[in-house]
């Protein structure tokens, strides 16, 4: 099988679990890597922007990767986050890192902070495609980035480069995701970036999510994008408005506050963060508390 079409589906952008000495808590991440995948998730991504990468030392980042790939053990593909807003950083990483040998693709984050132009984040992944050994993901999130990937971008990008296979969309404009669903390569994969829009966007044409929710709801997440997938819109539809009203509060302080929260609710990880992040407010906790409470899987 193909990885594209391993990767159609439910990915689960994996948070990285802290005790609370604020060091990595690693058998909590195993404990999260095997939740999910029990779960029936189609694959996992580690060190994306919901595992606070940015926080996380060398060292630190090299074990979490081996911690997921020994745990996962082969059953589903692993994704790795590597990006930044400095391309010859991303290119150094990209000559002989620990963690490629160990993965299936990278997901690599539009550039933050510089706000380049379109030419500059063309050439960008220009240079990323023509120096990685493992297919690329582009990874399109204005909200976080400060600039558009638009798309006629990603197009001319998918058309360019066919180690380039695909796309995470958080740009929340479904407008947006049509045209390069509508435009882009056969085997190119549009995948949401956003929890809550994955039921329009996969009806669509998009090929599956990249989940926060999932963290916490795997087997219920992975059912609805499934369900998309096969057509069978009306017990798509029932799941997901079970779980608005949940993935509303988990971004309600910012991500992956919420999805933290809702994990210890669940007991699965301690909810704590790094600098500059802090837990979320005690309106928020109270809420989360009384929704997964009441809520039941399936």
């Amino acid at each position: 099988m193909e990885l594209n079409e391993k990767l159609i589906g439910t990915g689960v952008a994996l948070v990285t679990p802290f005790a609370p000495d604020k060091n990595v808590d690693y058998k909590a991440l195993v404990k999260l890597v095997t939740h999910v995948t029990k779960g029936m998730v189609e694959y996992v991504v580690v060190l994306g922007t919901t595992a606070e990468s940015v926080t996380l030392t060398k060292e630190e980042k090299q074990k979490v990767v081996a911690t997921v790939v020994q745990t996962v053990l082969g059953k589903v593909p692993v994704v790795l986050g590597m990006g930044g807003n400095n391309t010859q950083d991303i290119l150094d990483d990209l000559k002989d890192p620990y963690e490629l040998k160990y993965v299936d693709a990278i997901l690599s984050v539009s550039p933050y902070y510089n706000k380049p132009s379109q030419r500059g984040i063309y050439e960008h992944y220009k240079a990323i495609a023509q120096k990685s050994s493992k297919p690329v993901i582009l990874y399109n999130v204005p909200a976080r980035t400060g600039s558009n990937i638009s798309a006629e971008t990603t197009l001319k990008l998918a058309k360019d480069f066919k180690n380039i296979i695909g796309i995470k969309e958080a740009s929340g404009n479904l407008e947006q995701c049509m045209k390069i669903i509508k435009n882009k390569p056969k085997e190119f994969m549009v995948i949401s970036g956003d929890d809550l829009l994955t039921l329009p966007m996969v009806a669509c044409g998009a090929q599956g999510v990249i989940s926060v929710a999932a963290n916490a709801f795997p087997k219920d997440f992975s059912t609805i994008t499934r369900m998309i997938l096969e057509g069978n819109m009306e017990e798509a539809k029932r799941l997901h408005y079970k779980l608005t009203d949940i993935i509303e509060q988990l971004f309600a302080d910012g991500n992956p506050a919420g999805i933290k929260a809702a994990l210890e609710i669940l007991g699965i990880c301690k909810s704590g963060l790094r600098l500059p992040l802090v837990n979320v407010n005690p309106e928020t906790q109270k809420k989360l508390e009384e929704l997964i409470k009441s809520y039941k899987i399936g």
